[in-house]
């Protein structure tokens, strides 16, 4: 009688643990990778009220997925905003909220992204920036064919090279990171699969 009230008891137990360890890759994964690369500018106008210039992060970084190549463009409006965290006489807040992107990771697997929000605090006397970007997914190939979430780039924008008139950078350094969830990864690529 007690082997048969334990056996009651524990198979439901194990039952149930198997279902939610089965359960777990469906589940969101958190993610906190490192990111470094440069920023440029680029022609084109993603947005009405859009600086002339894009900006055009060219980043590389590692994490719990693997290494990757990330490529984010976004439309940097003409319009400073007010801002509670970044104000002062020598800043400038602005809100960002155009753009896209791509992640490439080494196994060749895409990951793609759409800038829902996002700012630049740029402090004009320590000549640097701190972008925040918000990211959703909305899909890539490979194992994140059926990806979705939500991502959040933060990085330090330093300026190294400015055009003739000395006021705008071209060429800047970046160093951040990337936090978030991803939901829908498969751990495995089929090989027959195409990208």
């Amino acid at each position: 009688m007690k082997s048969k009230t334990i056996t009651n008891i524990f198979l439901p137990m194990v039952a149930a643990f198997l279902t939610m360890a089965l359960a777990l890759p469906a589940a969101a994964q958190q993610v906190k990778m490192t990111v470094s690369g440069t920023a440029t500018g680029i022609g084109g106008v993603l947005q009405p009220d859009s600086n002339p210039s894009n900006a055009d992060d060219h980043l590389a970084g590692t994490g719990p997925l693997g290494s990757f190549t990330f490529r984010l463009i976004n439309a940097e409006p003409n319009s400073p905003s007010s801002s509670s965290t970044c104000s002062g006489a020598n800043k400038l807040y602005l809100q960002v909220t155009t753009g896209g992107g791509v992640f490439r990771f080494q196994d060749n697997s895409l990951l793609f992204v759409r800038l829902t929000g996002g700012s630049d605090c740029i402090d004009f006397s320590a000549l640097q920036a701190l972008c925040i970007r918000v990211l959703q997914i909305t899909g890539g190939t490979g194992r994140f064919k059926h990806a979705s979430g939500e991502l959040t780039l933060t990085e330090t924008v330093i300026p190294v090279l400015f055009d003739v008139s000395g006021t705008q950078p071209i060429l800047s350094a970046v160093t951040g990171g990337i936090t978030g969830s991803i939901n829908g990864v498969r751990e495995e690529q089929d090989q027959d699969e195409g990208q």
